[in-house]
């Protein structure tokens, strides 16, 4: 494998998202459903979206096939089939839970969903000023999941884990030349891996708390939370990030004061999670020249944090 290309005259390796590791196609999905749920093969069949890990396809009027485009993505396709029924009761909004699961075959080496498909705009297609109306919704599902989960739950390396666990990761984008204001967002780095840990039980963590996988309500309010894929068990910092990931001082203002009310979150927590919302916005930043909405989100995100 060669080295990176280069952007002409810019002297930064191409700042993208993951190869894909096999090409999600129409036909490739039309066939799985042929082979396995040939009830539905006949539904209307067309590629919505293609994400880090996941291709999207919507099936009909009312369903979606999700198909891992990378061996990464495949494990956690299983983690939602096993725990998305078990959690969607007690967060009282719209997720995607699997109403079939298809199998590895000759076709294809992994699993992949039928999931519901939702009605609404990302939360990405507005600004951080004009996301107020998730605010409520959005924290009672952090409150409904942060609470104690089984031992079975599962592992992720990159979420819910402590913060410094990611400390060579965020150095690395930092030192990249992608993220701008690299010595500011370091020192605010520092100071977010110096805070204690969690010294909690494990509770569940959604892993992926951004505008992208939030959908908007006609009115501005929470339609459904998608991409469950990074689900797991650990420290609530991660999902808090979101306070910086969607909204602005305002709402996060209102966010913080709604979650510690109601969960007790200690000024620790916090200082955790704008550590999280730190590196996940310089991964949308380090790996986004090829999707613009992810790269406003990035810088979006980044702002947020260095205003505090």
């Amino acid at each position: 494998m060669g080295p990176p290309p280069h952007r002409a005259g810019a002297g930064l390796t191409v700042a993208t998202r993951p190869p894909a590791e096999v090409d999600v196609t129409g036909d490739l999905v039309r066939d799985l459903l042929r082979d396995q749920h040939p009830d539905l093969a006949g539904l209307p069949l067309r590629v919505a979206a293609s994400g880090w890990d996941n291709a999207v396809l919507r099936l009909g009027d009312d369903l979606a096939v999700r198909v891992p485009r990378r061996a990464a993505a495949a494990e956690l396709v299983r983690h939602e089939q096993r725990w998305l029924p078990v959690l969607a009761p007690a967060l009282a909004v719209p997720v995607p839970v699997p109403v079939r699961v298809g199998a590895p075959s000759g076709r294809y080496p992994w699993a992949w969903s039928v999931v519901p498909w939702f009605t609404g705009r990302p939360a990405t297609t507005v600004p951080p000023a004009a996301r107020g109306g998730l605010v409520a919704p959005l924290g009672r599902v952090l409150v409904a999941l942060g609470v104690p989960a089984p031992a079975g739950a599962p592992h992720n390396p990159v979420r819910g884990v402590p913060l410094a666990t990611r400390d060579d990761a965020v150095r690395d984008r930092l030192a990249s030349g992608h993220v701008p204001d690299a010595d500011r967002v370091l020192d605010l780095w520092r100071e977010a891996v110096s805070v204690p840990r969690w010294a909690g039980p494990p509770v569940w963590v959604h892993g992926d708390l951004h505008p992208g996988n939030l959908l908007l309500t006609p009115d501005g309010g929470l339609a459904a939370v998608l991409d469950f894929g990074d689900l797991t068990a650990g420290d609530p910092a991660t999902d808090l990030a979101t306070a910086w990931l969607t909204f602005d001082a305002d709402g996060r203002r209102r966010l913080r004061r709604q979650v510690t009310a109601a969960t007790g979150v200690d000024d620790a927590t916090w200082a955790r999670a704008r550590g999280w919302a730190l590196c996940m916005a310089s991964a949308l930043l380090a790996h986004s020249d090829d999707d613009p909405t992810f790269a406003a989100l990035g810088r979006d995100a980044m702002a947020q944090v260095l205003a505090g």
